[in-house]
């Protein structure tokens, strides 16, 4: 393990990730392996998380092919006892974690039919693995001066998504942990940011069945599009990070007019009914 220099946080909220160890989970692919490409290329030492071995190798194949630096670390990001490993394993690696974005999601079930499993496993990987990496990071950062926390939420959680359920609650969920977070240690130099895309060109996406028409109304983005709207983003410490403009307008309408949005999106239902 080479030698980790003392982080010096910048109070400004900028993040500059060249010499950081981040930690990306989900990144074997989507997302995730876009947004530690893209730390990579700024000079991060990336960890590459992920339940899909083959993915890690991919990640971190593509990483080191550019140039870049990057460790494998397969496995479960969602429970304590898993995320207690990914940490042991980016310490071992590289030292101590510098910013960590919990990116892994899934979106499991449709309507009532979705089962308790699917609620079960939509909790403790949407929700309850940001919690166990919280409980670990948060105190070591407040020790050294500061931490980076980003969280892949969804723009389902700030408005919903028709017919994922399980998915849209607890990704309202990430939002308001990430939130709490904020409110909470933002004091003490610790930066909290929620991404909160719509359609995105993933597997996700593909899989979305007639949602995907939906989730792409406005545009579906490629992950190095989300990548650089994060990459951007790091340079402040903004909460909320759009990678499509339109949800802040879609969010203060929910806000301003819940009962004139919840009609708009019961329209949307109805054409998806009609669709089936």
């Amino acid at each position: 393990m080479g030698a980790h220099q003392p982080v010096a946080f910048d109070p400004a909220g900028k993040f500059d990730p060249a010499g950081k160890t981040v930690v990306v989970t989900g990144a074997g692919n989507g997302i995730g392996a876009g947004l530690a490409a893209a730390m990579a290329a700024r000079g991060a030492r990336v960890v590459v998380a992920d339940l899909d071995a083959e993915g890690v190798t991919r990640t971190v194949a593509t990483i080191v092919d550019a140039g870049g630096t990057a460790h494998p670390a397969p496995g479960d990001a969602a429970s304590q006892e898993g995320v207690d490993v990914l940490i042991a394993t980016a310490r071992e690696a590289y030292g101590p974690i510098d910013a960590w974005f919990a990116n892994a999601g899934v979106d499991r079930g449709r309507g009532l039919e979705a089962t308790d499993a699917d609620w079960d496993l939509s909790w403790n990987v949407n929700v309850l693995a940001h919690v166990h990496a919280a409980r670990r990071l948060i105190p070591e950062w407040i020790e050294r001066g500061g931490g980076r926390f980003v969280v892949t939420a969804s723009a389902a959680g700030l408005l919903t998504m028709l017919g994922a359920p399980a998915y849209s609650v607890t990704k309202h969920g990430a939002v308001a942990f990430a939130e709490w977070l904020s409110a909470t240690y933002r004091h003490r130099g610790i930066v909290v940011q929620a991404i909160c895309p719509q359609g995105v060109q993933t597997r996700m996406l593909q899989q979305s069945g007639p949602l995907e028409e939906l989730l792409s109304h406005d545009v579906a983005l490629t992950v190095e599009d989300v990548a650089a709207t994060v990459e951007k983003a790091l340079d402040g410490d903004d909460f909320l990070i759009l990678p499509h403009p339109e949800v802040a307008g879609y969010y203060q309408t929910r806000a301003a007019q819940t009962d004139r949005w919840l009609a708009g999106m019961n329209k949307l239902q109805q054409r998806l009914d009609a669709a089936d």
